[in-house]
């Protein structure tokens, strides 16, 4: 179970928004003129062949899942299920951004046709999408006694899937503020500290839409478990004003690591796992939820329409709520668990470098920090298109 430092730091699952153009088509298939696209609920399944065929396919993004140290194509927890279960998973790591797979999945689910997967992973501001539009269908808690038990309360009910009856988190994060303390030379506690006059010109903000807007919400006050529209306006126009006045450098995707590592920049909003791979090889640069609080965020697993083999997909969700294979798997990715209870198997580890993750408050966040942090919002279909102009204008997409 130990945590291989020598692996190539993995990109965040956060997914850049890179245009107008799909976000508008997001838009109007969640509702605003493509209604056939949605599917009733008598009409999402087609009949189970789980039991006659033992096997499933997942589809995930890559370097997501634990492989073995000494063989890249061995994948202890995953092999560990297909030997338990006598059920071969087709495992494939197709999933590159949220927005491409879905324009490659949607035409079947519009036409009601199966999309080849019994199982994916993406995140959950899409997820939201997937739920609106009816394209996923609600899992059997008969066959997932592990999750009923052990998934963290923060992430049980977020608003587009109450009691997430649709959507299961595969891995979560938190969208904070990253710095480099040694060269700032003082701490960083609030969202607004970002302004300050000796960051001139050396912050950089993420530049999707879905990944930005909360934590600069709540660097005002705001309570982004139920945020409006003015809340959103108020934002648009504070950033407005850094952009003037020279605070911001640029606006970025996952590259805003290159940036904190070189000294470009000495503040960003940042996701949790990537800090902790940047920290392995500079101790300087520090996490930070504000005190204000931070958006905590989750990619998670769905069956989506017509599965063929979907009672097999709900036992592999499952096996990885169980707290054994939810630390191996920890362990590997280094985002946050979204199983609480396998903080306690790390920390039983004879290997220290293990043990030793048990006490990350990045993976398993510690009672101060889990007050700060909230589940967001999403946006919804109606709001999507006028929020991406005005957000995609500013952030230069």
């Amino acid at each position: 179970m130990p945590q291989n430092p020598s692996r190539t730091p993995q990109p965040s699952r956060r997914s850049l928004l890179r245009a107008l153009g799909g976000t508008a088509a997001l838009g109007a298939l969640a509702g605003c003129g493509v209604p056939a696209a949605y599917v009733k609920a008598d009409d999402r399944a087609v009949t189970d062949r789980s039991a006659r065929d033992r096997r499933l396919v997942f589809s995930n993004w890559p370097l997501y899942i634990d492989v073995d140290d000494d063989n890249p194509n061995k994948r202890p927890t995953l092999d560990a299920f297909e030997k338990q279960t006598g059920i071969s998973v087709d495992y494939s790591e197709e999933i590159n951004d949220n927005d491409e797979f879905f324009g490659k999945i949607s035409p079947a689910l519009m036409n009601h046709q199966s999309t080849g997967r019994d199982l994916i992973v993406i995140s959950d501001w899409m997820c939201a999408r997937f739920v609106r539009l009816g394209w996923v269908q609600k899992m059997d808690r008969a066959h997932q006694p592990n999750v009923a038990k052990h998934l963290d309360p923060l992430l049980r009910s977020p608003a587009f899937d109450p009691g997430r009856l649709h959507t299961v988190p595969w891995q979560s994060g938190i969208t904070g503020i990253a710095y480099n303390h040694r060269k700032l030379g003082r701490e960083i506690r609030h969202v607004k500290d970002l302004w300050a006059s000796d960051l001139r010109g050396r912050v950089t903000l993420l530049s999707g839409l879905d990944e930005s807007f909360a934590l600069l919400m709540q660097g005002n006050g705001v309570d982004i478990t139920k945020w409006t529209a003015d809340d959103f306006y108020d934002v648009c126009d504070e950033v407005e004003r850094q952009l003037s006045r020279g605070q911001i450098r640029r606006f970025t995707g996952n590259d805003y690591t290159k940036d904190l590592v070189s000294g470009d920049v000495l503040a960003c909003q940042a996701y949790s796992g990537d800090v902790i791979q940047l920290q392995a090889d500079n101790p300087d640069i520090r996490f930070v939820v504000p005190e204000e609080g931070a958006e905590l965020w989750s990619d998670s697993l769905m069956i989506p329409d017509r599965a063929a083999h979907k009672a097999n997909a709900e036992r592999l969700v499952d096996h990885y709520y169980e707290p054994e294979v939810a630390a191996r798997l920890a362990a590997w990715v280094n985002y946050v668990c979204p199983v609480p209870a396998a903080q306690q198997v790390l920390a039983a580890s004879k290997d220290k470098d293990t043990a030793a993750l048990a006490e990350n408050p990045l993976i398993f966040p510690n009672p101060a920090m889990r007050r700060r942090l909230a589940v967001a919002r999403d946006i919804t279909s109606t709001e999507r298109v006028d929020f991406a102009k005005r957000w995609n204008k500013i952030a230069g997409l």
